[in-house]
């Protein structure tokens, strides 16, 4: 697909100073970390495993509090896991969008609230569907319908492919680059892989090492200085 002209946007949707976090074992994860997102768009991070990506989302999301450095969040924020079993509780895809939504809203206004974000996604009809019986794909298609439902405007999205098969990855990609470039209110997400295949997808890209993430390039310019990096599991 062609790549558009990275975008120049006065009003950040993220910025991230100096950040830096050590574990209570003494290792440290960030260190000096600044980058920020200028605005709406698919924005990646590519790193290889114990870059610190993983922990990087993490403190954006409030579920760490960082060490050192300053954090600015304009925009409420939603975490989409790698594993979406990780995430989905109630035993049907509209109960578990229930958990997500805001407060205050009356009972029709929650059903219709559930219903589009189940369209959204492209899962139209599945609000008693239940969840034991999606695929990976249908789940973490889900996982993100809750995001949406929560009303959040910027979407960190922890390799939220590394466990499907190929068309799944492909339709996760098309619906986040879809929500990040749609005409009416278009989403930030910020999505880290190892998967350089998948750089083709966003706004820019930047490198994660050593707990320092560089220069947002394109994703042409930075693949062809990579090679391909090892999965990653679980972070410290």
């Amino acid at each position: 697909m062609t790549e558009a002209p990275l975008p120049e946007r006065p009003q950040a949707s993220l910025v991230v100073e100096q950040l830096g976090f050590t574990w209570p074992s003494g290792h440290t994860a960030l260190n000096h970390c600044s980058f920020s997102i200028p605005g709406p768009g698919l924005w990646m991070l590519v790193g290889g495993n114990g870059s610190g990506k993983s922990t990087l989302l993490r403190l954006i999301a409030g579920l760490l509090e960082p060490s050192r450095g300053r954090l600015q969040r304009p925009l409420k924020s939603a975490l989409v896991f790698q594993n979406p079993d990780h995430q989905l509780l109630l035993p049907s895809c509209g109960s578990d969008i229930q958990l997500s939504l805001p407060a205050g809203l009356n009972t029709q206004q929650r059903r219709t609230a559930v219903e589009d974000a189940l369209a959204s996604v492209g899962l139209s009809g599945f609000r008693q569907r239940p969840i034991h019986t999606l695929s990976g794909g249908q789940k973490q298609r889900l996982a993100i319908a809750g995001a949406l439902a929560s009303q959040a405007r910027l979407l960190l999205l922890d390799e939220p492919t590394a466990l499907l098969d190929e068309t799944s990855q492909r339709e996760v990609l098309e619906l986040i680059h879809a929500l990040c470039t749609r005409t009416q209110e278009p989403l930030t997400a910020l999505w880290i892989t190892h998967r350089l295949e998948e750089l083709e997808w966003c706004a820019a890209a930047a490198l994660v090492e050593r707990g320092s993430v560089g220069p947002w390039q394109r994703a042409s310019t930075l693949r062809s200085r990579l090679n391909p990096l090892r999965p990653g599991r679980a972070e410290r």
